[in-house]
C-alpha cells in the first residue's frame, strides 16, 4: 500500500477490527485471521472481482454490499465488516486492496500470537525458519517456486514444521509462500520478522558473524543500537565462518560491514589499482 488514500481505508478497517475483538480470544483471533486471509487469496485469484470493489465510480456503501452480499453467512461477520470497511475505502489500483486485505489478515495473525504471549516466539521462529531455508538451495527452490501449485508447498511446510513452532508462525510461512505484499517468499519471510518486531514495537538489526556471540556480547550490543535508533532492537543473528571475524549489522537500510574478509577485499581492491 502506497497511497494516501489506500493507508486511510487500512487504518480506518484495522481500528473496526481492533474495537470488534477486545474481547476474543487468541484462537478466537486466530480464526478471524485466517477468514480475512481467505478473502485476500479469493481477490488473489479473481482479478474482476478485485476491480468490482475498487470501482472508483461506484460509492463506498454499494462496494461494501456487494463484499457482504458474497461472504455474510461463509465467514464470521467481524471478518466481513473488516474487509468490507476496507472495500467502503479507496484504493488507486485493485492490487493495492489485495495487499491492504492481506495485512489486515496478518495483522489479525500477530495480534492472536500477541494475546498468546508469543509473539516474541513467532519473531524469532520466522527468522530460524528463514535461515534453514536460505542455507539449503534445494528447499529454497522448491518453496519458491511460482509455478508449483501452492496447496503442494503449504503440505511441505506443514510436514517440516508440524509440531515445531507456534500455530500462527506456520500460518505466516504459508502466507508468504503466495508472496506477502507481491514480493518473493524469501523476501516475504523478511518482512514478516520486521512486520513481527514492529508489533513488539523494535527495530530489526540483521548481524553476521564468525562465530557465536556470548549473552553479554549481544546484550551490549543490542544496548548500543537501541541508543542509536531510539527504540528497542531484536538481533537476528546469524553465523557465518566465511567472514573470519568482526561483525557486520544491517538495520533498514544502513549497513555497518567491520568483518576481517570485507577488509581484506578492501585491501585486495587497493592493491589492484
Amino acid at each position: 500500500m502506497t497511497s494516501s488514500v489506500s493507508r486511510e481505508a487500512y487504518g480506518e478497517a484495522s481500528e473496526q477490527l481492533a474495537a470488534n475483538t477486545t474481547a476474543a480470544t487468541a484462537p478466537q483471533l486466530a480464526t478471524v485471521a485466517d477468514e480475512i486471509l481467505s478473502v485476500a487469496g479469493l481477490l488473489r485469484a479473481q482479478p474482476r472481482l478485485r476491480r468490482a470493489l475498487t470501482d472508483p465510480s461506484r460509492p463506498g456503501s454499494d462496494r461494501a454490499g456487494l463484499l457482504k452480499s458474497l461472504l455474510s453467512g461463509k465467514i464470521s461477520e467481524v471478518a466481513v465488516n473488516a474487509v468490507a470497511a476496507l472495500v467502503a475505502g479507496r484504493f488507486s489500483r485493485p492490487t493495492e486492496l489485495l495487499d491492504a486485505t492481506e495485512r489486515l489478515g496478518v495483522d489479525a495473525l500477530l495480534a492472536s500470537a500477541e494475546r498468546d504471549g508469543k509473539l516474541g516466539d513467532v519473531e524469532d521462529e520466522l527468522f530460524r525458519f528463514s535461515q534453514i531455508v536460505s542455507g539449503d538451495s534445494a528447499l529454497a527452490v522448491t518453496l519458491s517456486d511460482a509455478g508449483a501449485p501452492v496447496e503442494r508447498r503449504v503440505k511441505l511446510v506443514q510436514d517440516l514444521l508440524k509440531g515445531k513452532v507456534h500455530v500462527a508462525t506456520g500460518r505466516l510461512v504459508e502466507v508468504a509462500l503466495t508472496g506477502f505484499g507481491g514480493r518473493g517468499f524469501e523476501a516475504s519471510l523478511t518482512r514478516l520478522v520486521e512486520a513481527t518486531a514492529a508489533k513488539r514495537d523494535r527495530e530489526v538489526a540483521y548481524v553476521t558473524v564468525a562465530k557465536p556471540l556470548t549473552d553479554a556480547e549481544e546484550q551490549s550490543l543490542a544496548a548500543k543500537l537501541s541508543t542509536v535508533y531510539g527504540r528497542q532492537v531484536s538481533l537476528k543473528v546469524d553465523v557465518q565462518p566465511a567472514v573470519l571475524g568482526g561483525v557486520s549489522v544491517r538495520v533498514g537500510s544502513d549497513l555497518y560491514d567491520g568483518t576481517v574478509l570485507r577488509k581484506l577485499n578492501a585491501a585486495k581492491q587497493a592493491f589492484a589499482k
